[in-house]
Formats: C-alpha cells, structure tokens, sequence
C-alpha cells in the first residue's frame, strides 16, 4: 500500500474553507476520502522544516532500515547532535516516526507538495 504524506503551503483562511467543506460533506453523508498531510503558512517556514540536510536524512532513511540516530549520523557523516535535532523535528511534524525498538524511520512512499503561487496582479 502506498503512504502519501500530503504537504501545503496555504494561508488559515484556505486552511479554514478545507475544513469547513471537509466537514460540510461529512455533516451530508458523504464519504472523504481520509489522508495524512501538513500545512504551512507560507513556503519559507515549509523550507525551514525541509532544508538541504534534512532530505538528505530523509533519503538515507527511505533507503535503508529503521535505525537509531546514532548509526543515522554516522551513515551521514555528521555530528550525532546535529542529527538528533533534524530527527526530533522531523518527528514532531510527523514526517518521521519511531518504532517499537525505538528506531527512526520514514512511514511515507511519498511527499507530495502543493504550493499556490501568489496572485497575479492585473498588467
């Protein structure tokens, strides 16, 4: 089964207008079709969440087994410190989880972004 992990960059008010149609169609019976996402206010607090180093973390953990944060930095060659802050991070956004021994590991086969350009102004 494929895990999508669904990452927007949208103001609250769209935000809000989601939500309240999510909420709108379930109120109506209808049936949604559930799925895992995060939203950032603007495309620079998604890029500080999302830097260089923390893809590359990200890579090396798609790649290969779960594993402790430890054996993590040294595959990457950094500083174990350094390392356990993008992994806390990462976790607490939900991007990476731990499992039952406590090893780090990417839940997801996918991130998929959608990013809004800003509104056109008329020429």
């Amino acid at each position: 089964m494929t895990t999508v992990l669904h990452v927007n960059v949208e103001s609250l008010a769209a935000s809000l207008d989601r939500a309240a149609r999510v909420m709108e169609a379930l109120e109506q019976g209808k049936k949604i079709k559930q799925q895992e996402g995060i939203s950032f206010a603007s495309v620079a607090s998604m890029l500080s969440l999302f830097t260089p180093k923390r893809w590359e973390l990200i890579a090396v953990l798609r790649s290969s087994e779960a594993m402790n944060v430890k054996a993590l930095a040294a595959l990457l060659n950094r500083n174990y410190k350094n390392v356990h802050t993008d992994v806390s991070a990462l976790i607490e956004w939900g991007i990476l989880k731990r499992n039952d021994k406590n090893l780090v590991y990417v839940p997801y086969s996918e991130l998929l972004f959608d990013v809004q350009l800003p509104e056109k102004k008329a020429a």
